[in-house]
């Protein structure tokens, strides 16, 4: 399978099976245009005699049989059975330390990150046999992830630190290194919680939607006022003292900034370097045909201004090309529900984060000694190679079917992606592709 598109001034020919990218002439283009597979490629080349002795035609055939030999185009690939463990081996679990928040911000998929439940906060004790758990379910994964999560974490910042110490005392019992990561607003931190984040958390993800005037319309408090100031100002304390460590500037776009281009580069101009402007999921500010139109348009506008700076990176222009994740992952994506899990205060585990209140996926407690492998195979099974949309798509093998989540909120269904997720997912991915090409031949 191929993909053939026109972006930035290129042609462009991905091989979907090896990732291989082309930048075809015109006339190459117009052979490749016309078949999808060797065996239409093959007879297009046998009948296509009356362009043969036309200028550029033998050159163009000849050079695509190389690609060909090369296994560089209409290349082959092995599908391997997904691994069938018999029991459910976490990588990562995703802590629920506050199901509540100091925000109100107006498109929050939580609810006001209480989850439909009220409000909670994790005690000691289940965050502790969380810890537990992990070390101990998580085969023969060497290193294991806790991902610290609300509502907001920093209002059970306590909790925190003594999970985290509980987890690094524990590790060398089982052979395992854990890594953190922490989801704040960014707006309850003083100088001891920016000295600790900095030390243990090994990735960081800090919630701005860009603009202030962006940012102080949805992400507000209980009285309305807007939080950009606070939220930069601590932002920048905490990349300040990152010291090469992992971190991310993540905000939500919405029709309210379809330009959302404008936001990243404001970020940016913070020395921010690790962004993401991702489009709202669910609710009243789902986009409309004509917006995700503009949205696509926007992709596209940018990725010819952001091929030419090399100062931060924008989280969906990043594409795996020379070191691709390894094929199970290219499969079933996040690994939800086999691999990894949220936890909520109470002790409950549901497949992912935003799947918690959601019966229907919940995997267990805290307290449990076996879980649901009925619905971890389900998950499972959730691959590119079982999805009807997915097994004919070109991206398959970078979005790895997109997220499960938005699928099963959408259309009721995991098995059934969501159609604008697609579509914006797609462009992001040539979006990409024309970067790199675009990046490879103007140098």
């Amino acid at each position: 399978m191929k993909h053939l598109f026109k972006q930035n001034g290129f042609n462009v020919c991905l091989d979907v099976n090896s990732g291989a990218i082309h930048v075809p002439d015109d006339t190459a283009y117009d052979i490749l245009e016309k078949c999808n597979s060797i065996e239409g490629y093959t007879k297009l080349k046998n009948t296509d005699r009356y362009n043969i002795g036309e200028s550029g035609y033998e050159e163009a055939y000849a050079e695509i049989d190389e690609l060909i030999e090369q296994g560089s185009l209409f290349s082959k690939m092995e599908i391997p059975a997904l691994p069938r463990p018999s029991e459910v081996q976490f990588k990562a679990l995703c802590l629920h330390m506050a199901h509540t928040c100091n925000l109100k911000c107006s498109y929050c998929f939580a609810g006001d990150g209480e989850y439909s439940g009220g409000t909670k906060l994790m005690p000691f004790d289940v965050a502790k046999k969380a810890v537990d758990l992990l070390l101990s379910k998580s085969g023969n994964k060497k290193n294991v992830e806790i991902d610290f999560f609300g509502g907001e974490p920093m209002l059970n910042f306590d909790v925190v630190k003594k999970t985290v110490a509980y987890a690094l005392a524990e590790q060398d019992k089982y052979n395992k290194e854990v890594h953190f990561t922490i989801t704040t607003n960014g707006t309850i931190l003083d100088d001891e919680s920016l000295e600790f984040i900095n030390r243990y958390m090994d990735n960081v993800v800090i919630s701005i939607d860009g603009r202030k005037k962006i940012h102080d319309k949805f992400r507000i408090y209980a009285d309305g006022r807007g939080s950009y100031d606070l939220a930069i100002d601590n932002a920048k304390k905490i990349v300040a003292g990152r010291e090469g460590k992992s971190y991310f500037v993540r905000g939500t776009f919405t029709r309210d900034n379809l330009d959302f281009s404008n936001d990243v580069k404001h970020l940016a101009s913070f020395g921010f370097k690790d962004i993401s402007i991702e489009p709202v999921t669910g609710g009243e500010y789902d986009l409309n045909d004509e917006e995700l139109d503009r949205v696509l348009e926007e992709y596209e506008k940018f990725s010819k201004e952001y091929a030419k700076q090399d100062k931060y990176t924008f989280y969906h222009f990043n594409i795996s090309l020379y070191k691709s994740p390894c094929i199970y992952k290219r499969l079933t994506a996040c690994g939800a529900g086999f691999e990894y899990g949220a936890i909520t205060p109470d002790g409950d585990i549901f497949a992912c984060h935003r799947l918690v209140g959601e019966d229907e996926f919940k995997m267990g407690t805290v307290d449990d000694t076996e879980f649901n492998i009925e619905l971890a195979d389900r998950m499972r099974d959730n691959s590119v190679e079982s999805i009807e949309k997915c097994k004919t798509c070109w991206a398959k093998y970078f979005c790895s079917g997109g997220c499960p989540a938005t699928a099963y909120f959408t259309n009721g269904s995991i098995y059934e992606p969501d159609d604008s997720a697609c579509i914006m997912q797609k462009k992001r991915i040539e979006c990409a592709l024309a970067i790199e090409v675009q990046r490879a031949t103007e140098g």
